[in-house]
């Protein structure tokens, strides 16, 4: 995988476990969220992340939650109500109960470009997108794809990957990085060969 810009690695919620494509969920904004304190009951909520990515929290006010864990985001709830004196320990649980939206961008040769959805709590590869996305033309540059991702800092990181290599079968690190799992937003881009 060629680097055009520094690049930052994924989240490692993001990364795959061996022989899976499972990924850890990661709060994103517009999720609606059911937040339960035990033994709380009147504490409990549901909420959806606004677009400072906080949820507001009876007593404690706004708690920052969009890009954690649903296990961290849970800690940080603890020790918001901890923290302002409210709860001693207290034992917090949420449940994502809408998912937002997360989509990737197909661009380029390929047979139906345009948004494809990703999977809520599994991963989706560069290939398995360009095959949702009907697969390459016959123009298509199938040895240049790139995937253009914007990072938490709001830097683009632009990686070059050989997904025909990998869909024929050949041996090389092309298999490894067409399999490169993608993130909400990111953009692929199948580029067109010159005849």
């Amino acid at each position: 995988m060629t680097q055009i810009s520094p690049a930052q690695p994924a989240p490692a919620a993001f990364r795959p476990g061996p022989n899976s494509r499972a990924i850890t969920y990661i709060i994103a904004l517009t999720d609606r969220l059911r937040v339960a304190i035990f033994q709380e009951d009147d504490l409990s909520i549901i909420s959806r992340v606004n677009a400072k990515g906080e949820v507001n929290l009876p007593l404690v006010g706004p708690v920052r939650v969009v890009g954690l864990t649903v296990e961290a985001a849970q800690d940080a709830i603890e020790r918001a109500y901890q923290d302002g004196r409210f709860l001693r320990k207290p034992q917090v649980t949420i449940s994502v109960e809408e998912y937002a939206a997360r989509e990737v961008i197909v661009q380029g040769q390929v047979v139906s470009p345009g948004r494809v959805s990703l999977p809520i709590e599994s991963g989706m590869t560069v290939l398995d997108a360009i095959t949702k996305s009907g697969g390459f033309t016959d123009l298509a540059k199938g040895r240049a794809v790139t995937v253009t991702r914007t990072n938490p800092d709001g830097t683009k990181s632009v990686s070059t990957i050989d997904v025909q290599s990998a869909m024929v079968g050949k041996e090389s690190a092309s298999e490894s990085e067409a399999s490169m799992l993608l993130l909400p937003d990111d953009i692929v881009f199948v580029p067109m060969k010159f005849l």
